[in-house]
């Protein structure tokens, strides 16, 4: 990249300024900005005429050729000349706020965000030329039904000009991925990737996964990492850390447990740990291995392989019968990792394989993680999108977005033809700062791993269509149920948890046509002063904070928030219910379907009874499937509260008085607890025996004894 361009920081740092516009209101004068733009709402004055809309250098066309920057949302026919859209007055509006935005448009690349009258954003587009993009939405006839409705919300603009396109292209994955806009094709993956660490910074590395960010220098504690991912799931992770725990005999435990062993592990038993916390093998011997793991995750595993392959006959000829067989194992374990074929396949070291697959307006792309050599699992991702989007293009807004936050491997290899996979190519080059390729396969192995990846993607697009035929089946069930007007959008089940009012914490789960919708749960830590035991007050102040909050956010009152729920469950009888619907009441909140769901006799499962406004209480057939399908959601609620308890609780388990002492750290901390042997000794000592104990001075003691004994 030349000299001039834009550094990925600093991209990021644009990105950030971006972000901090995104909740202020529309029509404030902004403070001026390095390439940033904002364009305000169309004030009353006349609109100009296209005519007068020009760049610096070359006059815009009044009726330019179908540009082929113009995004297509949906693929709606126009309608036939002559007629015009019932929104025509709104269209024509957002047309004017365009036209005036033209005025001071720039030609340089960018991205454009189109925000709505709530200042949320409709579309994020990027551009090699920014004025030539915009003005291509001004072109209504054109344009898709959809396209129009956009232009018909849109009352404000926000630019950022970039140096290149693909940056552009980076800046407009970034914020299509963290503001998920109504009109773009969006991943919605809000789930982190494990990764296998080796620890730096120890005579005896440790073996380790990692959940989140590839792990970098420095970032652990101050000891240096090497990260190698990302894995697919947990399982892919764990399954390759005891292949190297077989093969290599590295250790997996923490640093304070090693320091403290007295003798060998079980790991060290089963042949999986070369024991090196109790002097089982020195640091020379155990920096080979280290050695040898890192030679395998890179990719050597062949070299690894001829190297212990010597080093077994060499123990042979030596009669070290015992050493040779150990060795051995080890390679029949590595050759076991090394099975090779669509799952291992030879001819590719470090890449991925992206595949699309669609039905029904429908798709999957499915992506299979290969890294040095050795599959590390595969993922399915279902990406909302506008049914007429073509695999092509639902594939290039995938990779842009789904190496936002994760570095590209040298090599993609996809099923389809990406739109502008050049550009593609320069901007994920631009962010791992080496050259990446994106490629389809048309023959030999690398063909046969894209075809088993997109057979991958069929078949988990095909399970979930029968799942949300199954679930839309269900939920056709509970509104003949509960005689709703149609079936449930949105279903809110709550439950609370404590040990005697001790970490009580109300949560919510939410399902819908898809099933549950996890990125919309929420755990609400209980404030109040709450009564042991008392769990109707517990829930009256998840509902308060819950609906409460949504009201007071919501200025139209003639509309619902968003994210209104359709219905409410709660786990409870007559007196849950009772204790909700008056909360419900308190707030106007008569538009949602109120049901408790209380646990039938003995606390038998599938002889709950329902309660509700409308009938007495009721219960269903033993073997109906929408009683199954209620339970699953208070099943769900409870097993959703109860970890999040226990994950609380916890936290206060491992929390201790003497942390909130001021002055108070680690190291006299432990010096106090060493000495007086709990928080409560230290509590009960007099001041003598604090200013007595070892590494504790005068002023500390007296600081500890003036917490505990406060001056009345």
């Amino acid at each position: 990249m030349d000299d001039q361009g834009l550094s990925w920081n600093r991209l990021c740092q644009v990105v950030a300024i971006v972000g901090q516009l995104g909740n202020r209101s529309i029509g404030k004068t902004l403070p001026p900005r390095q390439g940033l733009h904002y364009i305000p709402p169309m004030p009353s004055d006349p609109l100009p005429s296209a005519t007068d809309i020009s760049s610096g250098e070359a006059t815009l066309p009044l009726d330019p050729p179908a540009s082929p920057d113009l995004p297509t949302i949906m693929g709606e026919t126009d309608p036939p000349h002559g007629t015009e859209p019932e929104d025509a007055p709104r269209t024509l509006k957002g047309v004017g706020v365009i036209e005036r935005a033209l005025l001071t448009m720039p030609l340089s690349p960018g991205v454009y965000r189109m925000l709505d009258a709530r200042g949320e954003a409709l579309y994020v587009g990027k551009a090699r030329s920014l004025k030539k993009r915009i003005y291509s939405y001004t072109q209504v006839a054109r344009m898709p039904e959809r396209l129009r409705r956009m232009v018909s919300e849109t009352v404000s603009m926000e630019i950022v000009t970039t140096h290149t396109e693909a940056e552009a292209l980076l800046l407009e994955a970034n914020l299509i991925k963290r503001l998920k806009p109504r009109f773009n094709i969006v991943l919605r993956d809000d789930k982190s990737y494990p990764w296998l660490m080796l620890t730096e910074g120890h005579a005896f590395p440790q073996i380790t996964k990692h959940r989140g960010r590839a792990a970098r220098s420095g970032g652990t504690k101050g000891a240096r990492v090497n990260s190698w991912g990302p894995f697919a799931s947990a399982w892919a992770v764990n399954q390759t850390v005891t292949a190297m725990q077989r093969v290599f005999l590295l250790r997996s435990c923490a640093d304070a447990v090693f320091a403290n062993r007295s003798r060998p592990c079980l790991l060290h038993q089963i042949k999986r740990c070369s024991a090196p916390c109790v002097g089982r093998i020195d640091e020379a011997g155990y920096a080979e291995l280290v050695e040898q793991a890192r030679a395998f995750l890179g990719g050597k595993a062949g070299s690894v392989q001829r190297q212990l392959a010597a080093e077994m006959e060499e123990a042979a000829e030596k009669l070290e019968f015992e050493r040779a067989a150990a060795i051995r194992d080890r390679i029949r374990g590595l050759t076991h990792v090394q099975g090779s074929g669509v799952i291992n396949p030879a001819s590719l070291d470090d890449a991925d394989i992206v595949t699309a697959w669609q039905i029904a307006g429908q798709t999957c792309v499915q992506v299979f993680f290969i890294r040095g050599g050795r599959n590390n699992g595969n993922r399915a991702f279902f990406p909302t999108h506008a049914r007429a989007d073509e695999p092509g293009d639902i594939l290039a807004a995938f990779v842009a977005q789904f190496y936002d936050d994760k570095p590209p491997p040298p090599l993609l290899l996809t099923n389809h033809e990406l739109p502008e996979a050049a550009l593609i190519e320069e901007a994920l080059t631009l962010k791992a700062e080496r050259r990446v390729e994106i490629a389809v396969p048309q023959r030999g192995e690398k063909r046969a791993v894209v075809d088993h990846a997109a057979l991958n993607a069929r078949e988990a697009l095909e399970r979930r269509l029968a799942e949300s035929a199954g679930q839309s089946r269900l939920l056709d069930g509970v509104t003949q149920l509960f005689a709703l007007e149609a079936p449930p959008a949105r279903i809110e089940t709550y439950d609370n948890s404590h040990i005697m009012g001790q970490a009580a914490y109300g949560v919510m789960v939410v399902a819908g046509p898809e099933g549950f919708t996890r990125n919309a749960y929420r755990k609400y830590a209980i404030k109040g002063p709450i009564t042991p035991g008392d769990d109707f007050a517990m829930m009256r102040e998840v509902l308060e904070r819950r609906f409460g909050r949504a009201l007071r956010e919501h200025d139209d009152p003639t509309t619902q928030p968003p994210d209104w729920p359709d219905i409410v469950l709660i786990d409870g009888g007559a007196g849950q219910y009772s204790a909700v619907r008056a909360v419900l009441d308190d707030l106007g909140v008569t538009d949602v379907k109120l049901v408790a769901i209380a646990k039938g006799p003995d606390r038998d499962a599938g002889r709950e009874w329902f309660h509700t406004a409308d009938r007495p209480p009721f219960q269903l057939p033993p073997r109906d499937p929408v009683l199954y399908y209620l339970q699953r959601l208070r099943d769900e609620a409870h097993r959703f509260a109860i970890t999040t308890h226990r994950a609380g609780r916890s936290r206060t388990l491992t929390t201790s008085e003497l942390d909130d002492i001021e002055g108070v750290g680690p190291a006299r901390k432990r010096a106090l607890l060493n000495h007086f042997g709990s928080a409560r000794g230290v509590k009960q000592a007099g001041l003598p025996d604090l200013e007595s104990a070892p590494g504790i001075n005068r002023e500390t003691a007296r600081r500890v004894y003036a917490h505990f004994h406060p001056v009345r």
